[in-house]
């Protein structure tokens, strides 16, 4: 017998399908905000709080400052190795909180928040303990280079844990300058949850500000042994003109966006055009900044023509991500489409790329004055700006030559001998026996079996010009990871993910109209 069939039915199983299968085809970009966020978790110093996720880590540094008289308990291990630099480490909490202070709500949806919240509160608890005196901020715990020639889990560890310091004597502008940034983002981001904290925070940084300004220099020239691992390159004056932009932001006071108008010369805000934006480069985010206040109309008109010449900087090195730049001026791309600053953990570069190409897609969108952005080979719209952002995090997680997700945990494909210590060997948990400086090298680094813990979230250095990538643990420039790697994709996940949802209730919506 004939079943007859209602057309109507037809079509919105039809639709309900092919909705449902567009859904299915695009990335999960919530389990990769969630798993974004474990990650920090794994990167703890400290003692560990009783809510910890990531079960294979431990209690670790506990001893740290007790020989030079304070607590430097907590913090951030930067990487794979058990140091605490105190310059990344700041970097990674300002990315953090300039995610949450664009995407809290998305973050939110997304029931991640509190999560996001703890990972930001873990530096600045730090930081807060760090800044000892007005003039003093201990700057560094462990020794880089005995730290690189062991292998040990946190837990083992057995190496230096000297702890360097700047002060009047031995000024480190640039740090003070990301820390105290750190700080002010941050009290933005707890400003109505917990007001007490956000005024500290803030506190903090003005003090961390009029230091760094008053007694200038830089950090790795009073502290010799960070050289080696985080020089800072690009001076001081970025990190400058940085946290005065965020220090009007989080307390609205004009003298600091005076400042960064009266600086934007001499300092170089308004005559540096990069290609790059990273823990030691800031001016592409001080530029962006500045850019934001002119599309908000947050600022006096006595500084607009300022803000304008920060403009067009911010805007070439937009163009540059973008291949808009006359040749010459662009950003590299490999054959994947991935952007390539330089081969040692170039994905660094492209997470903070992504997440300033997202920002400000959003605020061409919100302007009514200014949508779309000149560049010299021709304008962009913030829609195109933002498909190229999320073509940057599809890459990242499994659009690409390789079909590898290079955020660890994510899918099924994924690196699985991360160049880490704690990663790498077996738990405490599971195997309590003391692991020696040089007994992790010979049981551990040269094993050609995965990591027995997987180090979920982490953001590795990733592919090489050609889209090439070898998972293999002594391959560090590829297979490490950092935290300021995975920082800037918190907020672009939440913005993503969310989207996502829009459109899938959305094309609910419309079959449920018909």
């Amino acid at each position: 017998m004939a079943i007859k069939t209602n057309p109507l039915w037809v079509i919105l199983i039809s639709i309900l399908v092919y909705n449902v299968s567009s859904v299915c085809a695009s990335f999960d970009y919530g389990t990769a905000l969630s798993n974004s966020l474990l990650y920090f978790e794994s990167q703890r110093s400290g003692r560990l709080p009783y809510n910890q996720r990531v079960t294979w880590r431990g209690h670790s540094g506990l001893t740290d400052g007790l020989q030079q008289g304070v607590d430097l308990v907590g913090g951030y291990y930067d990487a794979g190795d058990n140091v605490k630099f105190g310059l990344p480490m700041a970097f990674t909490v300002t990315m953090l909180s300039w995610g949450i202070i664009e995407y809290r709500d998305e973050i939110a949806s997304a029931g991640e928040l509190e999560h996001a919240l703890e990972a930001v509160k873990w530096g600045t608890d730090y930081f807060i303990k760090a800044h000892t005196d007005v003039n003093v901020l201990w700057a560094e715990v462990g020794d880089g280079d005995s730290d690189h020639y062991c292998w040990q889990r946190p837990e083992d560890m057995m190496t230096s844990r000297q702890a360097y310091k700047i002060d009047t004597e031995r000024p480190g502008s640039d740090l003070a300058g990301e820390t105290a940034a750190a700080m002010a983002a941050a009290s933005i981001v707890f400003r109505e949850t917990n007001p007490h904290y956000s005024h500290l925070l803030l506190h903090h940084a003005q003090q961390l500000f009029e230091f760094g300004d008053k007694y200038r220099g830089k950090y790795d020239v009073s502290i010799g042994v960070v050289k080696g691992f985080y020089a800072s390159l690009s001076g001081y004056n970025d990190e400058l003109l940085w946290v005065a932009l965020w220090l009007y932001r989080a307390s609205g006071r004009e003298e600091y966006l005076k400042y960064a108008i009266e600086n934007a010369d001499s300092f170089g805000g308004v005559h540096w055009a990069v290609s790059e934006f990273s823990w030691d480069i800031k001016f592409a985010g001080v530029q962006i900044l500045a850019s934001q206040l002119l599309l908000e109309n947050k600022h006096q008109r006595k500084y607009e023509h300022v803000l304008k010449k920060y403009r067009l900087k911010a805007e070439f090195y937009l163009c540059s991500c973008l291949n808009k730049n006359d040749e010459g001026h662009n950003a590299r791309r490999t054959p994947g489409g991935l952007i390539f600053i330089r081969q040692w953990n170039n994905m660094q570069y492209v997470t903070s790329a992504t997440f300033l190409l997202t920002v400000y897609s959003d605020y061409l969108n919100k302007t009514k004055t200014k949508q779309r952005m000149e560049c010299p080979l021709g304008s962009v719209g913030a829609d195109e700006m933002l498909a190229f952002a999320k073509s940057q995090v599809d890459y990242v997680l499994g659009s690409n030559p390789r079909g590898i997700s290079y955020l660890v945990g994510y899918g099924t494909k994924y690196p699985k001998r991360v160049h880490h210590r704690g990663a790498s060997i077996l738990s405490y948990k599971v195997n309590k026996g003391f692991i020696g400086c040089t007994q992790g090298y010979d049981c551990w680094y040269g094993k050609q079996a995965d990591n027995p813990n997987v180090l979920v979230g982490a953001v590795v250095g990733g592919p090489d010009l050609q889209d090439g990538f070898r998972d293999v643990r002594g391959n560090f420039m590829q297979t490490e990871a950092c935290t300021y790697n995975t920082a800037p994709l918190v907020g672009v996940f939440a913005k993503l993910r969310r989207l996502e949802e829009l459109k899938y209730e959305q094309r609910i919506s419309s079959v449920s109209s018909l």
